[in-house]
């Protein structure tokens, strides 16, 4: 196996700074991954994801495979080619519509069978479908592991069987995947909350050996303080040289203080999500665009920031456009949003760089109380 070369130029404390080398480009590194379900950011063009900073992305191995289909993925030369993406995108397996889809879906020792949300179809998803679909058909830089992630609270037993049903599917992932140097395939941690789970998981992964390492099955009903702790446990066993990414977090909040305690990448929806109901995020928060008190604010989101739709367009007109419910106000929005959270990153690579981490997260602790999780 050939591991994309992962240099991590400065530390401070567990967190880390440096980039990741894929042969279609750089990623610096801590990242955060705008997420392109259906083979789009929403209400973006990829030529704005990438002006607004973004190094990768996500696409969704379950949708995908529904829509438009990955043998027609494959025909189409490849989710680079079809969306239009010029660097590196990461793949999720499918593994969290596990456990979102859960009236859909039936799990065994071989895999995942689903029924469509679009038709009602069957669809069939192993670890070695999984493996096919991303590394092949999508032709994805970083692929994972097909996983079982439970949503929390969950009995311990139910916890502990997916914790090793997924280390079972990882070792079967890695078979299928094989030995490439183009692509590269990362593990999943699992066990819930329980910390005797969580190390077992990491070890016998890192036993196993991949080329990055995700912490799966947070931010699926565990509190904000339940997840810190589930890192401070988890990221100390896992590889020191080789990437660490917590899937599916995305509050502003909890990247920066998972970034605190040694986490690498990331991805969410919420950047986009949020713009296309009406919310700006900031360092204090998110703003609703909706409150009438920015009927007559003449101010923009940020006029320190590149993009323009943080720079160029009032509060006020932004204000109008939602309320107006015109489509635009969901562009700008969700545009201001990815550039701001590709702004955090670069800051916190700053913060980490220059030794000044802990006072950052103290500030931004400050400026943004109550926005944590609860």
């Amino acid at each position: 196996m050939s591991a994309f070369p992962f240099l991590i130029s400065a530390r401070d404390g567990a967190a880390r700074t440096g980039h990741l080398e894929t042969p279609r480009g750089r990623i610096r590194t801590p990242a955060f991954m705008p997420v392109g379900t259906a083979a789009t950011v929403k209400a973006l063009t990829v030529d704005q994801v990438e002006a607004a900073g973004a190094d990768i992305i996500l696409g969704n191995t379950y949708h995908l495979m529904l829509r438009p289909g990955a043998e027609r993925m494959r025909r189409l030369g490849g989710l680079h080619r079809f969306m239009r993406w010029r660097g590196p995108i990461l793949t999720d397996s499918g593994g969290f519509q596990v456990m979102s889809l859960a009236n859909l879906r039936d799990i065994s020792e071989e895999g995942v069978t689903f029924r469509s949300h679009i038709d009602g179809s069957a669809h069939a998803l192993s670890p070695e479908r999984a493996m096919d679909i991303q590394a092949d058909c999508l032709g994805a830089d970083i692929v994972m592991q097909l996983d079982e992630c439970p949503a929390l609270p969950a009995p311990q037993e139910d916890v502990r069987r997916a914790m090793e049903r997924s280390l079972r599917w990882a070792k079967r992932c890695k078979t299928a995947f094989g030995v490439r140097t183009e692509q590269n395939l990362f593990a999943i941690v699992q066990g819930g909350v329980d910390a005797g789970m969580r190390r077992a998981s990491a070890d016998a992964l890192t036993d196993i050996g991949f080329d990055g390492y995700a912490i799966g099955g947070l931010a699926v009903g565990e509190s904000h303080h339940e997840m810190l702790a589930t890192l401070e446990i988890t990221t100390p066993h896992l590889p020191s040289e080789r990437p660490r990414y917590l899937m599916g977090v995305g509050k502003p909040i909890d990247i920066v203080e998972s970034v605190v305690r040694g986490i690498d990448m990331f991805d969410c929806v919420l950047p986009t999500r949020s713009g296309r109901h009406g919310q700006a995020w900031s360092d204090e928060g998110p703003l609703n665009l909706k409150n009438a008190r920015f009927a007559e604010d003449d101010t923009p989101l940020d006029a320190s920031s590149a993009c323009p739709a943080s720079s160029a367009y009032s509060k006020a007109y932004l204000h109008h456009l939602v309320k107006a419910q015109e489509t635009l106000g969901q562009v700008l929005l969700s545009w201001h949003n990815v550039a701001y959270y590709q702004d955090l990153m670069r800051r916190l690579r700053e913060a980490i760089a220059q030794q000044r981490l802990q006072a950052f997260a103290a500030d931004f602790r400050d400026r943004g109380r109550g926005d944590a999780q609860s």
